[in-house]
């Protein structure tokens, strides 16, 4: 396996070379195991579709290298303790009595799944399949229960020592007369968070404990008892628990996020101390809301996944994620016609790309190794809708119209249905959210009035309708420097007085895709 010869430069081909090298030193016959976790106190997100979809690339390109095949684990910790009630779930009288509970012995507050991680693997579940990922899910109150982690619970007792060594360094002093790798149920109240081991009982296989800590605001009972390690009756703490899964699974490649490098370091060492071995790590930069502060649930900054998916299609996102996975990203709902055309730019140059050299491209890795990138060529993007929509003035956009004029503009258009039905019903969408309500116009200078009528007499002498978009854009610079105005001072009025917007369309583009007639009415109404 050593031998495999990488000829991609892209990055998820570049971690599968790790993984081969990595898988090289020792016996590998099972399928290589990748692994993303989740945390069901809350509802998936970009960041969920994010990891589970850059690892799934990672996994692709192992399989395209090496013909082997690999299993993503999709692994949700449904034992964490719910530590406060989230602001946006019903019933939270009801919660506020289970905090501190393993979510998976918490009631669902929407009252239809048996439990309220139930609900929220659910909803992960129907979150994956939406987009057509392929995954093994499960859950740690199931894995503890069913005896998956036994053998190295079993180890971890015996050299619990080795890791209090290991963690307890890293901890603040207060904390550490208290702390332990091991994390009982409490047999009275049912928490978890709220226990202290007292005692280990390493020949037996059981230790002892008292519910007397503190979970945020909940108390523990003050129940002491004494305990299996086993099916259950313990659950391990955040890093002891990422080094169990590894070691037990067998783990060959996870991704996790920057800020959580000091835990993938500490869970390495536990791997090791349990006589296992590491997976390959990767770690990724978090996303940035668009003043550039970290993105946070909590907060509400940055973008939904649902707001994203209003505005366009899911391959625009993942097209936006595929970039540069260590590079920080500004993510916020106004730039998705800038990352909507991208995609669409890539989509032209597909058909024309030499097979060899697809795979280096993001739509080998978004569409399923290369097998479903939909055909399109055309020069239509999601600006230009957004353009159209706006100069048409249409408050109540009809597709059906904007249709016809994308296709009198590219008469080849209709061919490429499957990207154009998005590209109008999610560019209409933004428009009416997003640029409408912020139009604002201003009235032409004097100068500008005389420019405007200018351009208006022009475009309505005989030839005009048949220019084309250089001639066109060629005719508003012609008369800017004719009449001692800097051309890039007229376009700038062009958008603000026409269009009621600061930025806007090339001009000549923009004059073709709507028609010079359009034009002369945007003038006439907005300046004489």
């Amino acid at each position: 396996m050593s031998d495999v010869i990488n000829p991609y430069k892209s990055w998820p081909f570049k971690e599968a070379e790790r993984i081969i090298h990595e898988t090289a030193r020792g016996d590998q016959a099972g399928p290589v195991l990748f692994e993303t976790g989740y945390g069901p106190s809350g509802l998936p997100h970009i960041g969920t579709f994010a990891e589970v979809a850059r690892t799934t690339w990672v996994m692709n390109a192992y399989r395209e290298l090496t013909g082997r095949p690999a299993t993503l684990i999709a692994f949700s910790d449904d034992l964490d303790g719910l530590r406060k009630v989230p602001g946006n779930l019903p019933n939270r009288e009801m919660l506020a009595l289970h905090l501190g509970k393993p979510l998976s012995d918490i009631p669902d507050p929407f009252g239809c799944c048996e439990s309220f991680s139930g609900h929220m693997i659910g909803r992960l579940k129907e979150f994956l399949d939406t987009f057509g990922f392929t995954y093994e899910l499960r859950s740690a109150s199931t894995a503890y229960r069913n005896g998956d982690f036994n053998r190295g619970l079993s180890i971890l007792l015996e050299r619990v020592d080795e890791v209090l060594a290991l963690i307890l360094p890293t901890m603040k002093e207060e904390n550490r007369a208290t702390w332990s790798p091991f994390l009982p149920r409490c047999a009275a109240c049912g928490r978890i968070y709220t226990t202290r081991v007292s005692a280990y009982h390493k020949g037996e296989g059981e230790l002892s404990y008292v519910c007397d800590g503190t979970f945020g605001d909940v108390k523990g009972c003050g129940h002491s008892g004494r305990t299996s390690i086993l099916n259950g009756g313990v659950k391990m703490g955040w890093k002891v628990d990422w080094a169990l899964r590894w070691f037990s699974y067998g783990i060959h490649y996870e991704m996790y996020g920057k800020d959580l490098i000091p835990s993938a370091q500490l869970s390495n060492q536990i791997v090791r101390i349990m006589g296992g071995r590491s997976p390959v790590g990767y770690f990724y930069e978090m996303f940035l809301d668009e003043n550039g502060e970290k993105i946070s649930k909590s907060v509400g900054n940055g973008v939904s996944m649902d707001e994203w998916l209003a505005y366009a299609p899911v391959e625009s996102l993942a097209h936006f994620i595929f970039k540069d996975p260590r590079t920080a990203k500004k993510l916020y709902v106004d730039m998705i016609p800038r990352t909507m055309d991208e995609y669409l730019d890539h989509l032209r140059r597909w058909d024309d790309m030499p097979v060899e050299k697809k795979p280096d491209s993001p739509l080998w890795h978004i569409h399923g190794r290369g097998t479903g990138v939909p055909p399109y060529r055309s020069p239509v993007n999601f600006t230009m809708v957004n353009n159209l929509v706006s100069a048409l003035g249409m408050e109540q956009p009809e597709p059906g119209k904007i249709s016809d004029f994308l296709t009198r503009y590219d008469p080849d258009i209709t061919c490429y249905e499957q990207v154009l039905g998005a590209l109008i019903s999610k560019g209409v969408a933004y428009y009416l959210d997003r640029i409408l309500p912020r139009k604002k116009y201003r009235d032409a200078s004097p100068v500008e009035k005389k420019l405007f009528l200018i351009l208006k007499e022009r475009l309505q002498q005989p030839d005009a309708p048949v220019l084309e978009q250089e001639a066109l854009q060629s005719l508003v610079f012609d008369i800017a420097k004719a009449e001692g105005v800097d051309p890039k001072d007229f376009f700038a009025a062009f958008y603000q007085v026409l269009l009621g917007q600061e930025q806007g369309p090339r001009f000549g583009s923009f004059a073709k895709l709507i028609g010079v007639d359009r034009v002369v009415e945007l003038i006439s109404a907005r300046v004489g």
